[in-house]
């Protein structure tokens, strides 16, 4: 009985019939996401033999998040969510769709491939923070928000799991354009969603100040308290040092473990099993409290994981290894979602989770091209592990700081009252508090 209300409990967002539907249609797009984007790495690499150039399609779709995330952020405090995720989600399907005919007309070339993934980062600045934001609004009940941004990341990762895995066997079979073709169609599954989903009516708040004066509001909110600065700080790091792991594998896969396509798909399959397992292992907890150690932990997880990744040429520890880096990445990220969800007022959502977005989405490209350029002069093997490091080093400021963010963040959970545990325990809420801002 006990498993049951554990297991239950670990679900309780689904209650919400709007969210309910969101999950189930983003979760098929996202298969054909990560589906498209394990078929377009390889497709580069076959096409070019070069890593600077998987570095700069990677550039290439993430850099317009960061300098589009801010201004998205203001558009969707202004704006009805509902309807700018509709937009976007119609124009990804079209982006997919082209890309999938110029493969499939074996047709395609390089510049085809930046200039397409250009176009769905344009597309991805407004979508994701407008996402992020929108949350809150499929969710009835406050209590649930922390649970459903874990599921959130449950769903994302079981597609990670899922989509390269089926991707691998698929190139190997038929080649990228049919991964490419299924992604265009999932859209249709997102998109259906959010159609049949039963809002409040939107209310637009009046407002007089200007993007740039909303902008700058925002900022300041943001960065002048330290504890939501730590978070967006590690967010960062973490992707700017981090997440380039993923545009080198493609090279780990072919010339340093020996295999083809399908190996990458294994690759991203067993990062994906860990990051699911990170997930869920956030959805059953019931509180925020002990997130900060935990981002600690988890942080230098992946970085020690990276590290020893970096050396292996044996598939089966690298295959372990990338669980590790899977799970450490995830419960890092999404610690770090559930902090700044919990803690931002309403009127500034949009805003401060485009600020996360952007040091999600926009530092990744960054990372991607140094990590490109300096494998060129010095290996793969090399740069990854020298990625590792840096991760591992980027979090010692946030664990020595960790005591203070904590007392920074207690009188605002006292205040709003926003984790149930907080009513009976304002020392929990202090805990919950600082694992945010940390993050």
């Amino acid at each position: 009985m006990a498993a049951v209300e554990k297991l239950s409990g670990m679900f309780r967002a689904l209650s919400s019939r709007n969210y309910r539907l969101f999950f189930i249609g983003q979760g098929i797009s996202l298969i054909g996401t990560w589906m498209q984007q394990i078929a377009l790495s390889w497709l580069v690499y076959r096409l070019t033999d070069s890593v600077f150039l998987l570095g700069a399609v990677t550039f290439s779709s993430q850099i317009p998040s960061f300098i589009l995330g801010p201004f998205a952020g203001v558009l969707a405090d202004k704006f009805n969510r509902h309807k700018v995720l509709i937009v976007t989600q119609t124009l990804s399907m079209v982006q997919a769709s082209t890309l999938a005919v110029l493969v499939l007309t074996e047709t395609i070339e390089i510049w085809h491939v930046l200039s397409l993934s250009a176009f769905l980062g344009v597309i991805n600045g407004f979508d994701i923070s407008t996402r992020q934001a929108f949350v809150v609004e499929m969710v009835e009940k406050r209590e649930n928000l922390s649970n459903a941004i874990a599921l959130n990341s449950s769903m994302f990762n079981m597609a990670r799991l899922v989509g390269p895995t089926i991707a691998g066997l698929l190139i190997a079979a038929v080649g990228e354009g049919m991964c490419i073709l299924i992604n265009a169609v999932s859209y249709i599954a997102v998109i259906g969603s959010l159609l049949l989903m039963r809002l409040k009516p939107f209310e637009r708040v009046q407002q007089e100040r200007k993007v740039w004066q909303s902008l700058q509001e925002g900022f300041q909110y943001a960065f002048g308290f330290p504890p939501i600065r730590a978070l967006i700080m590690i967010v960062a790091l973490l992707s700017l040092f981090g997440m380039p792991f993923t545009v080198l594998l493609p090279v780990f896969a072919r010339d340093i473990l020996h295999g083809g396509a399908n190996t990458l798909g294994y690759l991203m399959g067993a990062s994906g099993l860990g990051a699911l397992s990170g997930a869920l292992f956030l959805a059953q907890r019931k509180s925020v409290l002990g997130l900060g150690r935990i981002i600690i932990f988890t942080m230098s997880l992946f970085g020690l994981a990276l590290i020893a990744f970096s050396f292996s040429e044996v598939l089966t520890l690298s295959l372990l290894l990338m669980l590790f880096t899977g799970f450490g990445m995830i419960v890092t990220m999404a610690s770090c979602n559930t902090l700044l969800q919990t803690l931002v007022e309403d009127d500034k959502r949009g805003r401060v989770m485009s600020f996360y977005s952007t040091a999600f989405m926009g530092m990744a490209p960054v990372g991607s091209m140094l990590a490109g350029s300096v494998a060129e002069q010095v290996g793969v093997g090399y740069t990854l592990a020298g990625c590792g490091f840096l991760c591992c080093l980027s979090i010692i400021p946030f664990a020595v700081n960790l005591p203070k963010l904590r007392r920074m963040v207690q009188p605002i959970y006292e205040r709003m009252g926003i984790v149930p545990e907080i009513a009976t325990g304002l020392q929990a809420a202090s805990g919950l508090t600082t694992a945010q801002e940390e993050q």
